[in-house]
């Protein structure tokens, strides 16, 4: 349990900063992050932080592929960790 808590910490982190990243990027016409790199960031469990600093930074709030999406994300991790304790008690 444990590792996975490491995890969770380690991929929120490596989230919110590339999410901050794109950001700066998207401000200095810089080349940005994908799409697709952050929705796998936020699949490979940075959810939760990527959403709560996308809505902080106002970064992508205008598209509804992550306003919808990370949290549908989420909701389908909570269950299936969920899922995942219950069956291991």
């Amino acid at each position: 349990m444990r590792v996975l808590l490491f995890w969770f910490l380690c991929i929120s982190a490596v989230s919110v900063f590339v999410t901050v990243l794109d950001k700066c990027n998207a401000r200095a016409h810089r080349r940005r992050v994908s799409e697709n790199t952050l929705m796998l960031l936020s699949a490979l469990g940075g959810s939760v932080a990527m959403y709560v600093t996308m809505r902080l930074i106002r970064h992508k709030t205008r598209h509804k592929k992550f306003m919808l999406g990370i949290p549908c994300i989420f909701v389908l991790q909570a269950v299936c960790l969920g899922l995942f304790y219950y069956s291991f008690q």
